[in-house]
């Protein structure tokens, strides 16, 4: 045990790390990735070791930005230090590595030693590895994704039963959350959506929500806002559900991997935490969507079915369309005034408003509210009368935002330029891949106002100067970007009737 004075490092590494000098190092025993115990006053941490020679001086110790948050330091203090053994856990990550199954009290102990930020990040990247070679039972997934609702903040609703939805993503444009959070909440269900933010997309329903009102609350303040209005749409991590989640997502981020039960896991942890009773779970499928087939889908639909009886929830899935964006927009406000525009009743695409609904229509039936097969009907009517709207107003003033907001008040990025045809013909394809590049290179999801309005539909005949898209952006600069973009990638594809000649050129009788 020693104490030291602290040093603030501006320096966030995504887990909790100190800075030692070597000098100090040496008289510990200590070496690079070694663990130490920090406690202040009655709190303590698991933390990396930094050995340097002039980062801190001898007698300080070096605390991250997220070292410093955890215990909130200010001014002059000391920690103590206290020497720690290698994580348990090391030991099932290795036994994960060679194939094996793992039992729930080491998954439980792998998921502990995450959320405390004890393990490496190279550690953690280890045991996705092994998911990802290895795989895993549907008894495992069940333990995984309990032990990272558990080991987080836990959901306690008064109205039950409790339905969710989820898309597993990969389609730009996907705001239908917007629609059936409010259609299923106004029916007199309980619908406590969590969402994500972007990591690689335009937008996640959190970014277009955040455009409308706040989106981060604790466990608490949601079950408040939930027990009020019956649903609503916040942003998981801010509540810290399931908190493993966002750093197992970290380290497949860099790796560009989505292990298949990982992603299982993901997904029903934060349905276990709000405590879902059924699921609906939306299966985009595309070439360029995370389920290019419809095999792939399928095994998606088995074992998300699966693991829902594992964890006591009922899960419906639906394999949609994926090989275009929903609806015309792409990007935070955008997609925020289409989802408004819809519920005021006004003109936007029928395959984002049929699509809503008949996912909503699905929560409908199984919540008792519309007979089996009537279920979209209905979904349709609560917009057409009013009542989505009235809800959806209800639960931006519960979330902090204000009521009277209209589709014409969501403001959008002021500088824009629009896209043409450079032929005529059909539009036959949409790259959604490169149209998530543009709008992001415009600025989106961080600059709320920016991203693509699309001016064309799939089949649709297009003329020559005919527009294909707008691009919206923040600022001038990311326009250009954006801009440049859009004519290296040509993300719309046109085609005349004639796709091809075989063999192209030939002269008869010569």
């Amino acid at each position: 045990m020693k104490k030291l004075k602290v040093k603030f490092c501006d320096i966030r590494e995504g887990r909790y790390e100190v800075f030692i000098n070597e000098e100090d190092a040496k008289d510990l025993g200590l070496n690079p990735n070694d663990r130490v115990k920090i406690s202040v006053d009655r709190k303590s941490i698991i933390a990396v070791v930094n050995t340097t020679k002039t980062l801190t001086p001898k007698g300080y110790i070096g605390l991250s930005r997220e070292v410093c948050s955890f215990f909130k330091l200010k001014g002059e203090r000391e920690v103590v230090l206290t020497l720690t053994e290698k994580p348990k856990s090391i030991e099932f990550i290795k036994k994960k590595l060679d194939g094996h199954e793992l039992t729930e009290q080491e998954y439980d102990t792998i998921v502990k030693d995450v959320v405390s930020r004890s393990l490496t990040e190279i550690e953690i990247t280890a045991f996705v590895i092994g998911v990802y070679i290895n795989g895993m039972s549907i008894e495992e997934a069940s333990y995984l994704t309990k032990k990272m609702a558990e080991n987080g903040e836990m959901l306690e609703l008064e109205k039950k039963p409790i339905f969710d939805k989820h898309s597993l993503g990969g389609v730009p444009g996907n705001k239908i959350t917007l629609l059936i959070v409010p259609i299923v909440a106004a029916a007199g269900l309980t619908i406590p959506k969590t969402s994500s933010r972007a990591i690689t997309s335009a937008c996640g329903t959190a970014d277009i929500m955040e455009v409308l009102a706040p989106v981060t609350f604790s466990a608490r303040e949601m079950e408040e806002i939930v027990n009020k209005t019956n649903g609503m749409i916040a942003w998981g991590g801010g509540a810290n559900l399931a908190p493993a989640d966002d750093i197992f997502i970290n380290v497949e981020y860099p790796l560009a991997i989505d292990p298949h039960y990982m992603a299982l896991c993901s997904v029903m942890a934060k349905k276990y935490a709000v405590g879902a009773n059924f699921v609906v779970i939306d299966l985009p499928m595309g070439k360029e969507t995370k389920v290019p087939t419809i095999e792939k889908a399928r095994k998606y639909a088995r074992d998300f079915i699966a693991l829902g009886e594992k964890l006591g929830m009922h899960v419906e899935c639906v394999i949609t369309y994926g090989e275009k964006p929903i609806g015309r927009a792409i990007g935070p406000a955008l997609e925020a005034r289409e989802a408004l525009q819809a519920l005021e009743g006004k003109e936007v695409a029928s395959s984002f408003v049929e699509k809503a609904t008949g996912i909503a229509g699905i929560l409908l039936e199984a919540g008792g509210v519309a007979k089996h097969g009537e279920g979209a009907k209905l979904a349709l009517e609560y917009i057409r009368n009013g009542k989505a709207l009235k809800k959806m107003k209800e639960i931006i003033e519960a979330q902090g935002g204000d009521p009277k907001i209209s589709s014409s008040d969501v403001p959008i990025g002021e500088y824009r330029e629009k896209v043409y045809a450079e032929r005529g013909g059909y539009i036959t394809e949409f790259s959604n891949k490169s149209l998530v590049k543009i709008a992001r290179a415009a600025g989106a999801p961080k600059d709320k106002g920016a991203g693509i309005l699309l001016h064309v539909s799939k089949g649709e005949r297009v003329k020559e100067g005919d527009i294909l898209f707008e691009i919206f952006s923040e600022s001038e600069y990311k326009l250009e970007r954006a801009i440049r973009l859009a004519n290296e990638l040509k993300p719309v594809t046109i085609e005349g009737m004639l796709l091809q000649r075989i063999p192209e050129y030939r002269i008869f009788g010569y």
